[in-house]
Parts: structure tokens; C-alpha cells; sequence
């Protein structure tokens, strides 16, 4: 499980460059104290993390905790882009392919290297950004693989909640049949695609209602369900009250909260 706390903010990066090594030694032995090191790698070589060998090629991603000694074994002249940062948290060594989020993790490498001298704050933001996407690879390696085509429909859905959506023109969008579709889902998601598009929709309004200003009617347009009769029912059946009535308890609580802190 990936424990960084990147929820709690973005990283202190200590630096980020391009590391060129092997040139004039095979082996470098080292660790780093008190910073996490990032890396995205563009040669071949032998890394080994916490007494783990991993083989490493162009686009191996590699994400160390602070106090692991690392070693690597060059085949020649090796670059590699590289990010040092502080930030609270702990995991074991993580060294996985970048697979399809190779060209996004490069860019924000790139810019977080291009914009550490003189805009410190962009460099966190797109080390932070980075580690948002190498924290689903950390992820993906403890649980079971995610299906490509669910992914692409669950990304279409989440992209289209607004929109009318069709099983049927989710499959065909996906390159797979409807059945196909309504099995890959049962079995990486464990519901139906029907059953995901309500639920999503459902928690965005809730959001929405509770955390927002918007009126109830842009609120039911924004979820994809614009008949407020319709919205209505459904907020009912999924929280047992009525849109208005989810935002009252909402800003009662608040009052509440409110008046107690006013008062010890």
C-alpha cells in the first residue's frame, strides 16, 4: 500500500535534475538520509533497494523512502531524471514500470526539473502531480490488475457524467460487446455499469448539495439527470431525503458547529 501522505500536500523538493552516472565509475553505493528520491530511468542497469535487485530499462520508475541504501550497477554512461523531496510518510521501495503513464510522468519531471532554480512552488506541483501517478503503479502491484477496457469506460463516465449514458455506447466505445462489458465489470469492479453510473452521479450530487452553492437545478443537470421529478426520486432512493433536505442538514450541522465553537 502506497503510505506517502500526498494527500496532506504537496512535497519540500530539495532538488530535480538529469543525473548522468557510469561514466567514470560501474557502481554507486549510497543512501539519502532524509529524503525520498524519485527516479525515471532511460537505460538499462541493476538496482538494488533494501537488499532487492530490480533490473532496470527506459521507462522503470523508481520511488525510495528516506534511509534506504540504494546501489546501482551501470552498463555505461546512464541518465536518469531525478527528484530529491521531504514529505511525511513511509513504504517499502517501489520500482515498476511507467507503462502508459510514461509520457505524462516524463513532462511533469521535465517541468519540475525546468522550474526548480527559479519557481520552486511549479517544481512541487509537478512532483506532486507525479506522485499522484506513480502512487496508482505503487498501488496497482498489491492488488489485482486493472482491466484496460474498464478503465476506459470508468475514465468515459467519470468525463460524461453530465451526458446520457448508454451501456451499449460504452461497449462500443470500449471496442467490446455489451455482455463483455457487463462481465469485465462485475468482476473489476463488482457492479454493473448501470449500477457505477448512478452511484457516481449520486456522490457528485451529494458533494454538490452539501459542499456548494449551486441551485438544486444545476446541481440535477450536472449529474446528468435535468428532470428535478426524476432527481428528486432518485436522491430519495439513494440517501432517503430529498435533495433540499440534504443541503439543510448539511448547513444545520454547520450552524451547529459553529455556535458550539462560539461557546465552550
Amino acid at each position: 500500500m502506497f503510505t506517502v501522505e500526498i494527500e496532506a500536500g504537496p512535497p519540500l523538493v530539495a532538488n530535480a535534475g538529469v543525473g548522468v552516472h557510469g561514466i567514470n565509475t560501474a557502481v554507486d553505493v549510497f543512501r539519502l538520509p532524509d529524503l525520498w528520491q524519485l527516479h525515471l530511468y532511460s537505460y538499462h542497469a541493476a538496482f538494488v533497494a533494501d537488499g532487492i535487485r530490480h533490473d532496470l530499462r527506459p521507462g522503470t520508475v523508481s520511488l525510495v523512502p528516506p534511509g534506504t541504501k540504494v546501489e546501482f550497477r551501470y552498463r555505461g554512461r546512464s541518465e536518469h531524471l531525478y527528484v530529491h523531496f521531504a514529505m511525511p510518510g513511509r513504504r517499502a521501495p517501489f520500482v515498476g514500470d511507467a507503462g502508459p503513464e510514461l509520457p505524462i510522468l516524463r513532462e511533469l519531471l521535465l517541468d519540475a526539473v525546468a522550474s526548480f532554480p527559479t519557481s520552486p512552488n511549479r517544481s512541487a506541483a509537478a512532483v506532486w502531480a507525479a506522485l499522484w501517478r506513480v502512487s496508482d503503479l505503487a498501488d496497482a502491484g498489491t492488488a489485482a490488475p486493472r482491466n484496460p477496457v474498464v478503465a476506459a469506460v470508468v475514465r468515459r463516465i467519470e468525463e460524461h457524467l453530465a451526458e446520457p449514458l448508454v451501456v451499449a455506447e460504452l461497449a462500443r466505445f470500449a471496442g467490446v460487446s455489451h455482455n463483455q462489458l457487463t462481465r469485465l465489470f462485475h468482476e473489476h469492479v463488482g457492479d454493473t455499469v448501470v449500477g457505477y453510473i448512478a452511484s457516481r452521479r449520486m456522490a457528485h450530487a451529494l458533494h454538490l448539495l452539501q459542499a456548494s452553492t449551486l441551485s438544486v437545478t444545476a446541481i440535477a443537470a450536472s449529474v446528468g439527470i435535468p428532470d428535478l421529478q426524476a432527481f428528486n426520486k432518485t436522491c430519495r432512493k439513494a440517501f432517503g431525503a430529498s435533495p433540499r433536505a440534504l443541503r439543510q442538514s448539511r448547513q444545520d450541522r454547520r450552524r451547529s458547529t459553529n455556535q458550539s465553537s462560539r461557546n465552550p
